[in-house]
């Protein structure tokens, strides 16, 4: 009996220390805000990063990038590893909001492909992981399409009257004409803009409509024959539907890409750090790019894919294609309004 209780007595202690000890441990355990877009990492990832290094994410997301800047210029939450588009980090470092990285503590920045480093904005990435890229493009159902597709040119194709829809983002349908001019497409000279904006009145009768998420719908349903989309949006679509391709335009498009960064005010930049150090290894990379549909700069990641995904030239387009291409830049709100007046004006015309 007394050798029963001495045994209950030394299980109960073992079962206090324990819980004493867990208690420890997670009133030791660090804290990270986290701020990324929309459905924007795989299932899981965040989990294990929280069971690896003993940290807790406070996780958050946002439908748009000026959402994003307003919650980190702020100041109101300190954000310790925020997600931002090229122009907003363009923007951002200027404005002094983000804080350079220990290149040090991100290793697998080793493993970025070369193309996706450097950019005008971060020429030596001392502010900027990349994460995830893509761009936009052209999808279209080839029963209902007979020329072949490769250029912005189809976009103005009388044929296919009532049968075109456009992305409502005045950079994106502006950029689309600027590039089927052979502009750049962040041009700020009048006279470019200028022709622009009749080359887009003069596409308008042509439109079935102008919108973002109705494309999916529209063109799986054979209303409409020819899209202006994103990447991972359009290759999702011609990956589920033999009848749909997409593909990207050889005047070059906008090609995008979103990376992590930690604000000035970040509370924990080394633990920061090591989170996107984890979302950006070659394993985790293919996890998130195979279950979000856009292409990874990780160029481990990519080779592990299938071979009808990295040789898909909508997805991973050709060097020729690809110098055509460009991100977007930050343009300050004087310049940005000669935008906003273009897009006025076809969006105004009968």
């Amino acid at each position: 009996m007394r050798k029963y209780i001495k045994i209950s007595a030394l299980i109960c202690s073992m079962i206090f220390v324990f819980a004493l000890f867990a208690g420890c441990q997670k009133s030791n355990r660090k804290t990270i805000n986290v701020l990324n877009y929309g459905e924007n990492i795989a299932e899981g990832i965040i989990e294990e990063f929280e069971e690896k290094y003993n940290v807790k994410v406070n996780y958050k997301t946002f439908d748009d990038m000026e959402t994003m800047y307003i919650e980190v210029a702020s100041g109101k939450t300190n954000w310790d590893a925020v997600l931002v588009a090229d122009y907003m980090a363009d923007r951002m470092i200027q404005e002094g909001l983000l804080q350079k990285i220990d290149k040090e503590n991100i290793q697998n920045l080793k493993e970025m492909n070369e193309s996706d480093m450097g950019q005008p904005y971060d020429l030596n990435n001392d502010y900027t992981v990349p994460y995830m890229n893509g761009t936009i493009g052209i999808i279209y159902n080839k029963d209902l399409v007979s020329e072949k597709v490769d250029s912005w040119d189809i976009m103005w194709n009388e044929k296919y009257k009532k049968q075109i829809f456009v992305l409502d983002a005045q950079r994106d349908a502006i950029g689309m004409a600027l590039k089927k001019l052979g502009y750049s497409l962040n041009t700020t000279n009048e006279k470019e803009l200028e022709e622009a904006k009749n080359l887009l009145i003069e596409q308008k009768p042509l439109v079935l409509k102008y919108g973002a998420d109705e494309v999916k719908d529209l063109m799986t349903s054979g209303e409409a024959s020819i899209a202006m989309i994103w990447s991972g949006e359009g290759l999702t679509l011609a990956d589920e539907n033999e009848n749909l391709e997409y593909v990207i335009p050889k005047e070059g498009a906008n090609y995008w890409l979103d990376s992590w960064a930690i604000p000035a005010n970040a509370n924990d930049k080394e633990t920061a750090e090591k989170f996107i150090n984890f979302v950006s290894g070659k394993d985790n990379a293919y996890k998130i790019a195979e279950e979000i549909g856009y292409t990874t700069p990780n160029k481990l990641a990519m080779e592990e894919q299938p071979e009808e995904v990295k040789n898909n030239e909508g997805a991973y387009m050709p060097k020729e294609i690809m110098e055509k291409c460009e991100v977007y830049k930050y343009l300050p709100q004087e310049k940005l309004r000669l935008y906003e007046d273009v897009w006025s004006a076809v969006k105004a015309a009968n």
